[in-house]
């Protein structure tokens, strides 16, 4: 019974946990390209050669450090939002998510091997990865019947909606 009623609640902690590997996942390239653009690349560079000659938990620092200045832009983001500059607010803190989440994987790119080198980082990686796997197979369903609606498979009322939508779409378009 307590599970049934829990399963909303582990559906949405799996789809937010989701979407930050998503946004991991996806604004790594992003970062890429901007570290062939401006001279990030030498920076890379420059910073895996200082982090060889570090100890692991100093790594962990150069790790954490980098998106230590976010925090006073998420707190301005917050007190926009507390004094309803909506668009601002939800600006800030949508550009605070990607840069920290950018540079978060930029620099854990740099520290990865360093920082697995301590036994407790690499089982809390471990286990983040089980976690993103979990999550992914908590969601895959869900994933899937939505796009089963999207297709107008089924026989629910949307899937029907949607095939009649898609049949006026070709009739508009034959009628061309």
């Amino acid at each position: 019974m307590l599970r049934r009623l829990l399963q909303p609640f582990w559906v949405l902690l799996a789809i937010i946990f989701l979407i930050e590997a998503w946004l991991w996942d996806h604004l790594e390239p992003v970062v890429e390209k901007i570290v062939a653009w401006i001279p990030l690349r030498q920076l890379k560079e420059w910073l895996a050669d200082r982090v060889d000659s570090l100890s692991p938990a100093m790594t962990l620092i150069v790790f954490a450090v980098p998106v230590i200045p976010l925090f006073p832009l998420k707190l301005v983001g917050l007190w926009l939002l507390a004094h309803e500059y909506w668009l601002t607010s939800i600006s800030i803190l949508v550009f605070a998510k990607f840069a920290g989440v950018g540079i978060t994987a930029f620099i854990f790119d740099v520290t990865r091997e360093k920082l697995l080198e301590m036994r407790w980082f690499e089982k809390i990686y471990e286990f983040i990865l089980m976690i993103r796997a979990k999550a992914q197979a908590l969601v895959a369903p869900i994933k899937q019947r939505i796009r089963d609606i999207l297709r107008g498979d089924g026989e629910g009322w949307s899937a029907r909606t949607l095939r009649l939508i898609q049949r006026f779409r070709r009739s508009v378009h034959e009628a061309r």
